[in-house]
């Protein structure tokens, strides 16, 4: 198979990916909480809440999800940032004290756990839009309380586009597309009932 071919096809599963996750994607968007930190009335407890909820999402993710890819993903450990988390929360005086599970399932095979990262990583590139709209608080502007929003940093993208790559030839090497746009659009669902507790 020409490499050509081989991009085609990689290209053609994350456009369905994409594509398949867009309606579960848009309604996590619009959920108050979410809106709420890219609100121009954003206020501190309102970005305090929502690291909270994203601590539980990490935790779980770290706790449960990671250990599936272990011996998949060379760059796994780079990738944790429940630990950011809890800097920022410290530093706003919020510490987190107990954390909630959000993925509820006990069907988790490796494409399914991909397809869990693939949000969650996703949600990290998001988090750069997020860190503008914050750092208009003068005690938000410099490094302290935005450790996670910052991601990798100037690394963010090229961090994205590894996972992506990685993604592809994860699928096409084992043909499992279908089990990694079920565990992508399954954490959007868990994200969402988490973030829309009243």
């Amino acid at each position: 198979m020409s490499t050509n071919t081989t991009s085609a096809i990689a290209s053609s599963f994350l456009i369905d990916l994409k594509t398949q996750t867009s309606d579960s994607h848009k309604k996590l968007e619009e959920l108050p909480v979410s809106m709420s930190i890219m609100s121009p009335d954003m206020k501190i407890e309102d970005y305090t809440y929502y690291l909270s909820l994203m601590h539980d999402v990490h935790n779980d993710t770290e706790e449960h999800i990671f250990p599936f890819l272990a011996n998949a993903m060379e760059d796994l450990e780079q990738r944790r940032k429940k630990h950011l988390i809890e800097n920022d929360l410290f530093f706003l005086n919020a510490p987190k004290m107990n954390s909630e599970k959000v993925f509820e399932t006990e069907l988790i095979s490796v494409p399914f756990a991909l397809g869990i990262l693939y949000v969650v990583e996703g949600s990290t590139l998001g988090g750069r839009f997020i860190l503008k709209n914050v750092s208009k608080f003068p005690e938000l502007s410099g490094e302290q309380g935005v450790s996670y929003f910052n991601g990798y940093g100037e690394k963010t993208g090229s961090f994205w586009k590894s996972f992506l790559n990685f993604l592809s030839e994860y699928e096409q090497e084992h043909n499992c597309g279908e089990k990694i746009i079920e565990g992508a659009i399954f954490a959007f669902d868990s994200i969402y009932k988490h973030f829309d507790r009243k």
